[in-house]
């Protein structure tokens, strides 16, 4: 499997956008991003699931009809009876892979092929080879995984019928709470939060006591302010032998974003002109790739690898 070129994926839409919004922004991937593997469902909230039911079906033929390959994602923390529900639909469904984000898909999974998701605490080679035993055959590291970790991880386990999947752009998922962020911050509870999530379509931007941006919250979910962007860094992860290069959906143009890292992954475009062509997608925050590096997730440098701070 290691051999296989190169693939570009698209992960799960994080954020709480509106549902004919969600619709036409799959209908777009399926008509013109070069993606290979398209996952779909809700991680972060299990009481968003039911927004984006109505669409679900018709996105799934729209993307399959594209040549898209599907991948459900499970809920990603499971606290509520709603959300061990959740998980079960999605694990009960034989229509396509299953993307696990949380351990109580596991048992569900057990002997039938599945991914294990970024939100999962997978770093050695033992927990792989344990969760390949158990069906996995896809492993999307955590975010915070250094490049070091990820050629050790990619060396260690060259036998196994896997493959790694990295995320290389996006606000990187750093924590999960049982309390909802974005319902505290406009006064509300959990269990009446109104979806006040959905005004904020990249999350909600959170600041230092000085006025420094530093986090955003989407939910129960904390993300990083900055948005990851490693387009400089997929020919080394390639060398290294990562197999799937996966991109986080925002709300700035992801086919354009798909555009530039397929064709660095083909060789068909300089990583650095690359880069310049997303420099002007009007994200909300600035781009950086301090874990890959080993230093803080939120230190910078350019696109010629030269530590900007």
């Amino acid at each position: 499997m290691r051999d296989r070129p190169a693939e570009l994926t698209l992960g799960p839409v994080l954020f709480n956008w509106p549902a004919d919004r969600w619709r036409d922004f799959y209908f777009r991937i399926a008509d013109e991003a070069p993606v290979a593997t398209v996952y779909l469902g809700e991680v972060i909230c299990a009481k968003r699931a039911p927004l984006f039911e109505p669409h679900y079906e018709s996105v799934v033929e729209r993307l399959r009809a594209a040549g898209k390959t599907v991948v459900a994602s499970t809920l990603s923390m499971v606290a509520l009876n709603n959300d061990r529900k959740l998980v079960e639909s999605v694990c009960a469904s034989q229509d396509c892979l299953v993307e696990a984000n949380d351990a109580s898909a596991l048992p569900r999974l057990q002997g039938r092929p599945h991914h294990i998701g970024p939100f999962m605490n997978v770093y050695n080679e033992r927990s792989v080879a344990f969760l390949a035993r158990g069906g996995a055959r896809n492993f999307c590291l955590p975010v915070e995984t250094p490049a070091q970790t990820i050629r050790a991880l990619c060396q260690e386990t060259r036998d196994l019928d896997a493959t790694f999947e990295i995320l290389v752009f996006g606000r990187m998922p750093l924590a999960l709470s049982a309390r909802c962020y974005h319902a505290r911050a406009h006064g509300r509870t959990k269990d009446s939060c109104l979806f006040v999530c959905e005004n904020d379509s990249d999350g909600l931007e959170l600041r230092t006591l000085s006025g420094q941006s530093f986090l955003a919250v989407n939910g129960v979910q904390t993300l990083s302010y900055d948005f990851l962007n490693l387009i400089d860094r997929v020919q080394e992860l390639q060398s290294m032998g990562v197999g799937r290069f996966r991109l986080s959906p925002q709300s700035c143009d992801m086919v354009r974003v798909a555009g530039a890292f397929r064709a660095v992954l083909d060789g068909t475009l300089a990583a650095a002109e690359a880069a310049a062509t997303l420099t002007d997608l009007g994200l909300p925050g600035p781009f950086s790739h301090g874990f890959f590096d080993g230093r803080a997730g939120s230190s910078r440098s350019n696109p010629a690898g030269q530590r900007l701070q």
